[in-house]
């Protein structure tokens, strides 16, 4: 049985960058997927700038689209256009990016295995086992990266009260409707998807076009895509590969740690409410959980269970705001869209989305009502237009 001082299972963005990490601090890592490299993912594929803070290394070879200006829509026909002074997200294809990341992993020292299936994970006093359909391997401690359809999570007895939100989307080449006229921006459409909204991403060679919404919208989303297709111009017989997958939204209360297991990333729900993001999340989450394990190696704290104190603390704040927002925008779209043409408005956004304003440690409640007050205020004077 090969033993390893850590098992990561799910080789994308959040599990990845972890074994990336841990193996170049030394760390006899092992990092697994059942899927057979290069393999895809459903995915929008858009790294904002507050998520690259939180990467390890250098995604440039895999960037195919850098965003300087927003289109937005409101649920009518008129749309606002932002521009920023540099990009604010950078486009990407989840089968190029996760390639990349595990193979900066297996470079680091990482002992990457792909078309692997674990069948049970078992944890005792001792260690951590895990069985796969490939054999087993025992650890100290084990990382659940595979996202919401994965195993670990409930093998790990971690998660649970998670909420599901749904997407469904699919690619257009650019050459089918005059794709190129999006480089470098992106459109983002409320209030015309309950619970999300639509979307379109500029790609090397074609467009990502995509809708997202409460769970209970899964049976309109082939229509809501039509949709979007139509206002676009775009011949939805042009919409290749297009699919649904889940969007997994945490219960803060859930439990992501015990002594020797983490989750992190869509195995631990970590979604954003409002926009659908989850890079950020599966960066963000990736450190915090290597800097707990690498405290446990180090023999400074006796297990992981201050991961979930980090995690919580780490984004309270940023959870409660884009909750709030989430219902503003798609309840009150003439509110939302005053808020969006707001310069101070605006400039907080882009200032969020950019990261410049990084987490502070505090307290997770008086964090908590700090983000409700701010955005009520924000939320009541647009609705009484001011």
């Amino acid at each position: 049985m090969d033993a390893f001082d850590v098992i990561v299972v799910g080789a994308g963005p959040a599990g990845s960058t972890a074994a990336y990490r841990l193996a170049r601090q030394g760390a006899h890592v092992a990092l697994l997927d059942r899927a057979t490299f290069p393999r895809d993912k459903p995915c929008g594929g858009g790294i904002t700038l507050r998520g690259l803070q939180h990467l390890p290394v250098d995604v440039t070879p895999v960037v195919e689209d850098r965003i300087t200006s927003l289109e937005l829509g409101f649920g009518g026909d008129r749309r606002l256009v932002k521009e920023c002074s540099s990009p604010v997200v950078l486009m990407t294809q989840r089968r190029r990016l996760d390639e990349y990341l595990a193979q900066h992993a297996a470079t680091a020292g990482a002992d990457f295995r792909d078309g692997v299936r674990v069948r049970e994970i078992a944890v005792d006093e001792h260690g951590v086992t895990l069985r796969s359909d490939k054999g087993a391997l025992r650890a100290g401690l084990i990382i659940g990266a595979d996202g919401c359809n994965g195993v670990s999570a409930k093998a790990l007895g971690l998660g649970g009260g998670v909420a599901y939100g749904i997407a469904y989307e699919g690619n257009v080449p650019s050459d089918a409707f005059g794709g190129d006229a999006w480089r470098s921006r992106l459109l983002l459409e409320f209030s015309t998807v309950p619970g999300g909204y639509a979307w379109l991403f500029p790609k090397a060679d074609h467009v990502n076009v995509g809708v997202g919404g409460w769970a209970n919208e899964a049976s309109q989303m082939r229509g809501h895509l039509a949709q979007l297709c139509g206002r676009l111009g775009i011949d939805p017989a042009t919409v290749a590969a297009a699919r649904g997958y889940r969007l997994p939204l945490r219960d803060p209360r859930s439990p992501v740690a015990s002594e020797r297991a983490v989750i992190v990333g869509d195995a631990a729900g970590l979604v954003d409410p409002m926009s659908g993001d989850g890079m950020f999340e599966a960066f963000l989450s990736s450190r915090l959980a290597v800097e707990t394990i690498t405290d446990v190696l180090h023999g400074t704290v006796p297990d992981l269970r201050p991961y979930e104190q980090r995690l919580n603390g780490a984004l309270a704040r940023h959870r409660m705001v884009s909750w709030i927002g989430k219902r503003v925008f798609d309840q009150f779209p003439g509110a939302a869209r005053r808020l969006a043409v707001s310069d101070a408005v605006w400039s907080r956004v882009e200032a969020r989305v950019r990261g410049d304003h990084p987490h502070r440690p505090r307290n997770a409640g008086s964090a908590r009502a700090e983000a409700v007050g701010r955005a009520l205020a924000l939320g009541t004077r647009a609705l009484r237009g001011g």
